[in-house]
């Protein structure tokens, strides 16, 4: 598992695994799931993350800035 945050875009990304052929599946407005082969979840993309998650307690996992 891969967890990533761009601040730029207070994106949080959480990967399960490293297949690369994905379909996007919004779920909410703020939550949009990577569906892989077999309709297995290969990530969860949460947009407006500082909304829904404290990011002081997921970090530093792995800390991607784009500024």
């Amino acid at each position: 598992m891969k967890i990533s945050y761009d601040d730029k875009y207070d994106l949080l990304y959480i990967r399960f695994s490293d297949d690369s052929e994905v379909i996007n599946q919004r779920i909410t407005e703020d939550i949009v799931l990577d569906i892989g082969a077999n309709e297995k979840i290969i990530g969860l993309e949460i947009l407006n993350a500082s909304k829904h998650i404290n990011m002081a307690s997921v970090l530093p996992i792995e800390y991607a800035s784009s500024k």
